[in-house]
């Protein structure tokens, strides 16, 4: 049977780490907003049937965008975290998918994913019981903390890696992955490490 593919975007946050009163989603680049670049690049991809975007009650920015009245697009209510938004928008995608279709949950703030990026994701997981993510590995040197601005050592970069998006998994598991991780009150930055909570590679 010929599985469907999702994008989902979540973009409550208000991008507090990169500063500046305007969220980094909505900041321009190269004459688009982020956002516009990032939902582009799910959105123009053919194995992909419609992309769910997460948003805040209080985001004042959605309207400028050029996807906001867009026919593949639909809005759903973020969360105060991350996990809440992405869950919001897998029950939203459950009404019309089947549980073995695949989701590719993608920052709202990454523009720079390229098609064969997307193509080597689904590639690889064909036929994948769980999914993957894309990653690239770590080059810098990475130190531990001992104590506030105190080295404790350097650590060995071979089986470090950086994860980015999008995610790709079962829309099923991941739904169940998340909310067991949520319900359990732990913490997950993004939804790998809800799959992984569940035991799964």
């Amino acid at each position: 049977q010929m599985r469907l593919y999702w994008g989902l975007v979540p973009a409550a946050g208000v991008g507090r780490r990169m500063g500046g009163v305007v969220p980094k989603q909505y900041q321009s680049l190269n004459g688009k907003l982020v956002i516009e670049h990032a939902i582009a690049r799910l959105l123009d991809h053919p194995l992909i049937a419609r992309v769910y975007v997460a948003l805040s009650r209080e985001d004042h920015y959605w309207d400028g965008c050029c996807y906001a009245g867009h026919t593949g697009i639909v809005r759903v209510q973020g969360g105060r975290e991350r996990s809440h938004s992405v869950l919001n928008a897998l029950c939203r995608i459950q009404e019309e998918a089947d549980p073995e279709d695949w989701v590719l949950v993608h920052d709202a703030a990454r523009p720079c994913l390229r098609a064969t990026d997307i193509d080597l994701l689904v590639g690889e997981l064909a036929g994948d019981p769980v999914g993957g993510i894309l990653a690239g590995r770590l080059s810098d040197t990475v130190k531990l903390e001992e104590q506030p601005g105190v080295v404790a050592e350097t650590l060995p970069r071979e089986h470090l890696w950086r994860a980015f998006t999008p995610q790709m998994f079962r829309l099923g598991l991941l739904h169940e992955s998340l909310s067991a991780a949520l319900q359990a009150g732990r913490s997950v930055t993004d939804e790998a490490s809800a799959i992984e909570l569940r035991g799964l590679k």
